[in-house]
């Protein structure tokens, strides 16, 4: 399956706390965008990695995603080296992303930094020819995204470009609530985490309203670049 957006994440929720604005908006104008999640997020506080399975089925169901994959790296433990950057490189060839969204370049969780430079050069690597990989018994080609773009999360990090996701709001919160393990429950008596309190969810609106204010619009997303952003003319500005 040809894909024009390949979105990857850590842990099963983070494409949706980053960019499920983005991705909702994206598959309403006809792209095709599928997830593939690094870990299962087997060492989180609350929940377990059974349970954020069926969770992160339900959230893409929200957003409308053509696949989602888990590559069940170790959660926490993960590194990036060759033996993970060829399951990365295999996802990159087998779904021909144009486009690549991945973690913050730096943030609280030592994973998402990770999983965002380990993303990030698999990309460059999987465009060598020289470099073999395989699924099943089918050799694969080569492929190199033409962008790279890494989403924001728990740190205030400044983005590089915002996408207006105004009409998409209410999908991005639906796909993140589908994580009802991990976010506030009056009712839970697991231990109590950083995203399990009151207002996390509503700090998530928030940001996403300060962006947009800072753009002259109700909601933004924002993500930082690799390499510079061109537009063909001046007329696609907001």
């Amino acid at each position: 399956m040809k894909l024009d957006i390949l979105v990857f994440g850590a842990h099963p929720d983070d494409a949706e706390l980053g960019a499920g604005g983005t991705i909702a908006k994206e598959i309403a104008l006809g792209k095709k965008v599928g997830i593939v999640d690094l870990t299962r997020g087997e060492l989180g506080t609350r929940g377990s990695a059974e349970i954020r399975d069926k969770e992160s089925a339900a959230a893409a169901k929200v957003l409308g995603v053509a696949v989602r994959e888990n590559l069940k790296f170790r959660d926490g433990f993960f590194v990036n080296d060759e033996k993970h950057q060829l399951e990365v490189i295999k996802m990159i060839r087998k779904y021909q992303p144009n486009t690549v969204l991945c973690n913050a370049i730096d943030d609280r969780h030592i994973d998402h930094g990770k999983g965002s430079k380990l993303v990030s050069d698999a990309c460059f690597l999987s465009g060598l020819r020289r470099i073999e990989t395989t699924v099943g018994e089918e050799n694969q080609k080569e492929w190199r995204p033409k962008q790279v773009y890494h989403y924001i999360q728990w740190k205030n990090i400044t983005p590089d470009f915002v996408v207006d996701i105004s009409d998409y709001m209410e999908e991005k919160t639906n796909s993140i609530l589908a994580y009802a393990s991990q976010f506030h429950d009056p009712n839970s008596n697991e231990p109590e985490t950083p995203i399990s309190s009151k207002t996390f969810i509503q700090s998530v609106k928030y940001r996403a309203e300060d962006l947009g204010r800072l753009v002259g619009v109700d909601y933004a997303e924002g993500f930082t670049v690799e390499r510079l952003v061109a537009v063909d003319s001046l007329d696609n500005l907001i």
